[in-house]
């Protein structure tokens, strides 16, 4: 079967969304690169810390002079006791809030502008982040440091697509509610909530499908995808 991309990145791909991206794009790719801090068991593994700049510089040192069709950014991060009762701002500790920020926004930032170089190689280069309703108006979420750095991302997006609308290459961020990974399924199931309150992975791969696929002449900038029982935005 012949292979769809050339290089793909996923990075945050050792659990979660991001492990499930990469082990959905590994059959379409010639090379796909798995970046976390810890072992991700599919593609070729670069362990990096991506809030820090040698974490970027790394990859980008893997990377080298080979093309790179996709740059998938599924990290992330939120505050301890996110989401739950437990959660007060007054009580984050700054070093939490410096990591939250490092992670969802400042390396995304980063990571975009040192790999520029291998996605102008490419036939069709596509950026993907992954944001969440949380970034988006009037959504109820009280973690101020995770909200505030996927409204940056946000920014990010919009900005980035002006800076490289003439090189073509399409930058989306997407904005889901809960996504039903395993860890996000057993907080369910905890909670009593129904399967609806989380939208299922095989939804969020079919839409990181059709972006990846559009062509050139197409900029998809944000998609928002609300759980059909779960809160919207």
């Amino acid at each position: 079967m012949s292979k769809s991309f050339q290089t793909m990145l996923v990075a945050g791909a050792s659990r979660g969304i991001g492990l499930a991206v990469a082990e959905h794009l590994a059959p379409q790719s010639q090379r796909l690169l798995a970046v976390s801090r810890t072992f991700a068991p599919i593609g070729e593994w670069i362990q990096a810390d991506l809030s820090q700049l040698e974490g970027v510089e790394k990859v980008a040192e893997a990377i080298g002079g080979d093309r790179l069709d996709g740059l998938l950014y599924m990290g992330g991060t939120w505050e301890t006791h996110a989401f739950t009762r437990q959660y007060s701002f007054e009580d984050c500790s700054d070093i939490d809030i410096a990591r939250v920020i490092a992670v969802n926004l400042v390396a995304p930032i980063r990571l975009a502008k040192a790999l520029l170089p291998a996605l102008r190689q490419s036939d069709n280069p596509k950026i993907i982040f992954m944001g969440s309703l949380s970034g988006r108006d009037n959504f109820s979420g009280r973690e101020v440091a995770n909200s505030a750095s996927k409204f940056g991302l946000r920014g990010v997006v919009h900005s980035l697509r002006e800076e490289l609308r003439s090189q073509q290459i399409g930058v989306t961020v997407i904005n889901p509610g809960n996504v039903g990974t395993p860890e996000v399924i057993a907080d369910l199931q905890a909670n009593n909530l129904l399967g609806g309150e989380a939208i299922p992975l095989t939804d969020l791969l079919k839409i990181i499908d059709c972006v990846l696929s559009l062509s050139r002449a197409t900029c998809v900038k944000e998609i928002d995808v609300p759980a059909m029982l779960g809160e919207g935005a």
